[in-house]
């Protein structure tokens, strides 16, 4: 336990990285053990509201104190001004040598982070590692930077079987954890009692709308098809439609913001807490998305669930309680017929993929 000592480095910046992380520094605080938080600022709202909930410390260090990075210009600059500033002060934010640092998924700050350990000297642990769409542009950029970041990496922490195998090809230490860390996450979501859902769960039934993906979003045509599908269920269902900050911008940008407004039986909702999501999700009848955590968390509810893509990079659910539309208008429209069908149950003897990450880390 000594060894590990001030040796482990989490360095997350997004909303989704944190709430995957979680339940590991969780574990990490019930088996005192310590460990540097590095926050590289990508993505700054809820990250306080979410180390609330799940009880966590602030960060240790802040690389980025600004406006959240939503463009790619903005990327390109704050991910340069963070690699310097690692360069020139290593020792500062890494003070042990060979030590581990923890990255997660597959955003710029998974790609930064693994950067920076090895400009630190630090073995990369990347969780979350061996997810592959198979296709380098589909989603962009999420399958390059899983690509970059497994073939820096010393030890992968592989979310099941499928995840093993993609990461049987590149160097370093492979763990199986069986399920992703989001499992985990999710129990904690479920068994807090204390939690009250902003806005309030409606009464009548309802589905959930929640899209963010780049290729979805930022071209007119394709979210305008988007907003096509949400008229043609809100005529059916109450929906939902949650909005992430860089899709109510689009909406805007394309004048279709107005035009939801128009639709009777949609509801806009800003986006909410991690544990508050989770309990409106369980109530719904089923979600539209085009998030791979939603994909699974949809399969760990057994909830129906509609992905908004051509492919998708995890294995949770597909075919069982998860549909790939692949943008097919007679699949999206037999979906909302015949939903039902998808409700799945799920075995829930599933072992807590944290709890296997932080018994390698304490070996």
């Amino acid at each position: 336990m000594s060894e590990l000592k001030n040796k482990i480095y989490i360095v997350l910046g997004t909303k989704a990285q944190l709430i995957k992380m979680a339940p590991i520094m969780v574990e990490l605080n019930k088996n005192n053990i310590p460990y540097r938080f590095i926050f590289t600022g990508q993505h700054r709202e809820t990250i306080q509201e979410l180390l609330n909930i799940f009880k966590l410390k602030k960060p240790d260090i802040t690389l980025h104190s600004g406006k959240d990075i939503t463009k790619i210009n903005q990327m390109f600059i704050w991910s340069l001004k963070i690699l310097f500033n690692t360069l020139v002060h290593k020792r500062q934010i890494f003070p042990n040598k060979d030590g581990i640092i923890l990255v997660h998924g597959d955003t710029f700050s998974t790609l930064l982070g693994a950067l920076m350990g090895k400009i630190g000297n630090q073995k990369v642990g990347y969780v979350e590692a061996g997810l592959r769409s198979f296709e380098l542009f589909n989603p962009f950029p999420e399958e390059l930077i899983r690509r970059v970041v497994s073939g820096i990496s010393d030890i992968h922490f592989c979310p099941g079987d499928f995840a093993m195998q993609n990461s049987q090809k590149y160097m370093g230490v492979k763990i199986n954890t069986k399920q992703n860390t989001l499992l985990d996450s999710l129990n904690l979501a479920l068994s807090n009692k204390d939690i009250k859902v902003k806005y309030g769960i409606p009464r009548t039934k309802y589905c959930i709308f929640s899209i963010h993906r780049f290729e979805n979003i930022f071209f007119k045509k394709q979210l305008s098809k988007i907003v096509t599908y949400i008229n043609n269920y809100q005529k059916k269902i109450k929906v939902l439609f949650i909005l992430h900050k860089p899709t109510e911008e689009r909406l805007k940008e394309f004048r279709l913001y107005n035009k939801l407004l128009k639709y009777k039986n949609v509801e806009l909702r800003s986006r909410y807490d991690y544990f508050s999501f989770i309990k409106l999700l369980n109530k719904s009848e089923f979600l539209v998305t085009d998030g791979g955590s939603n994909q699974e968390e949809c399969y760990y509810l057994g909830k129906p669930c509609l992905l908004l893509r051509k492919t998708t990079e995890r294995k949770e659910g597909v075919g069982q309680n998860a549909i790939l539309s692949n943008f097919n208008w007679e699949i999206i429209q037999n979906f909302i017929k015949d939903y039902k069908r998808y409700i799945y149950k799920i075995n829930n003897s599933f072992s807590k993929p944290s709890r296997i990450i932080i018994k390698y880390l304490n070996k």
